[in-house]
C-alpha cells in the first residue's frame, strides 16, 4: 500500500473537532517495540526472555514548510511545542486504518540548498497508548 492519501489531524484536550495538518509529506513507522528482558533462572540451560515495556522510538512527520498564516502547520505546532501542550493526534491511512494517540511535539525547519526543499519536521513524544481502528470491511 502506498502512503499516498494519509492524513494527520490534531485536536486540543476538551475539543471534539479534528483539524487536518495540511501538507503532510512523510509518515513514520508506527508501533511499539517491546524491550527484551532477560529472565533466566539459575537452573535454566539457556537464556530465557520475556517482553518488557514498549518503546515507540522516534516518530517524525514531515510537512511542506509554510508559515504564511496563523493556522499554518509550522506556527500551530511551534506554538504547541513552546507551550509544552499535549495534543491528540489521529493518523488515517488511505485504506481507512486509523491510529490515535496523545503527544507533545518538537519542531524544526529543515535546511535546504539549490533546488532543495525546506520542510517542517515534527517529532512526537508519545504520551499515551496507541488506539487502533481497523477499516470497515
Amino acid at each position: 500500500m502506498l502512503a499516498n492519501g494519509a492524513t494527520l489531524e490534531y485536536r486540543e484536550e476538551g475539543s471534539e473537532t479534528w483539524i487536518e495538518l495540511e501538507g503532510l509529506k512523510e509518515i513514520p513507522d508506527l508501533g511499539v517495540e517491546a524491550e527484551k528482558v532477560d529472565n533466566t533462572g539459575l537452573k535454566d540451560k539457556n537464556k530465557q526472555y520475556e517482553n518488557g515495556i514498549g518503546d515507540v522510538g522516534d516518530m517524525k512527520y514531515k510537512f511542506k514548510y509554510k508559515n504564511n498564516s496563523p493556522t499554518a502547520v509550522h506556527r500551530v505546532l511551534r506554538t504547541a511545542a513552546t507551550e509544552n501542550k499535549v495534543l491528540k493526534f489521529r493518523e488515517t491511512l488511505s485504506d481507512g486504518s486509523v491510529t490515535t494517540y496523545d503527544a507533545q511535539v518538537s519542531i524544526k525547519r529543515t535546511g535546504g540548498g539549490v533546488n532543495g526543499v525546506v520542510d517542517t519536521e515534527v517529532t512526537m513524544a508519545v504520551q499515551s497508548d496507541f488506539t487502533y481502528e481497523d477499516p470497515s470491511v
